[in-house]
């Protein structure tokens, strides 16, 4: 695997427009959004990608039958050289990936050291009918929910919060939107675009621990659904099938499951 220096990134602008599944973290990276990490096959000429988002989460894609790049990512994902510093959460695009990765895992001393687990990565469509009926249920009376700011972006606790997400609070006051809710004065829920691109905003929330279950996210991210709306972004869901809290949470705000794969937690 061969890092391509973030001046080249355009290259794999064409191999990443045809990923169908949800690939907004990655475009992330390729425009400059934020700074990640792309590794290719070929400098000159490459033809299958690897991109890393600071975050953690990363996407395979492109030729699949590279062999030398395929026992390099090997290598790379069995962290048989401390190369890897944290955890990362791999899916990959097409599925002839499968294979290649199946065979990766299946390694008698990747599996004695414990260093992947299986889970599968759900992307959601958003249904608006489903929301709308949602809407005109909620009641806003027993919070105060006010747009994300500095303050917020700083001192929202979590994993799902801004900071991770964005390069900074001017990067995310002057780029993104997002919506805070407060209980009695305390922050609470922090409902907020984590990636922006062409019509499209995902969403990422995060409430603390202790306030969870009572129906404040549903506020919040109603709140930032309804800019979408308003200003003509489809809304956009994906989450671990194992998150249970942000399955249903998606579902309750009209969200529909639309494609599973794979997806692979890498450990250190």
């Amino acid at each position: 695997m061969k890092k391509l220096d973030t001046s080249n990134y355009s290259v794999v602008v064409p191999y990443l427009m045809r990923v169908s599944v949800n690939n907004l973290f990655a475009r992330a990276v390729i425009e400059h959004r934020i700074n990640g990490a792309v590794y290719v096959d070929d400098l000159d000429n490459p033809e299958a990608f690897y991109v890393e988002h600071p975050y953690g989460m990363s996407l395979l894609f492109g030729n699949s039958e590279n062999t030398t790049f395929n026992s390099e990512f090997a290598a790379y994902i069995q962290n048989s050289d401390n190369r890897r510093d944290r955890d990362i959460w791999l899916q990959a695009y097409p599925s002839d990936w499968d294979c290649v990765l199946d065979n990766i895992i299946s390694d008698k001393s990747f599996i004695e050291n414990g260093r992947v687990e299986m889970n599968t990565r759900v992307n959601f469509s958003f249904n608006k009918d489903k929301y709308r009926a949602l809407k005109s249920s909620l009641n806003y009376d027993s919070c105060v929910i006010k747009r994300t700011s500095e303050k917020e972006f700083n001192e929202m606790p979590g994993f799902v919060v801004p900071k991770y997400f964005w390069n900074s609070a001017d990067d995310f006051v002057q780029n993104a939107v997002g919506f805070s809710l407060y209980r009695d004065d305390k922050l609470v829920t922090t409902a907020f675009s984590a990636f922006i691109h062409d019509d499209m905003l995902e969403l990422g929330m995060e409430t603390r621990k202790e306030y969870r279950g009572r129906g404040y996210a549903v506020n919040a991210c109603s709140l930032l659904i309804d800019y979408c709306l308003e200003n003509g972004y489809e809304p956009v869901w994906a989450c671990n099938l194992a998150n249970i809290g942000s399955y249903k949470l998606a579902e309750k705000l009209g969200f529909e499951e639309s494609i599973t794969l794979p997806y692979y937690r890498l450990l250190k």
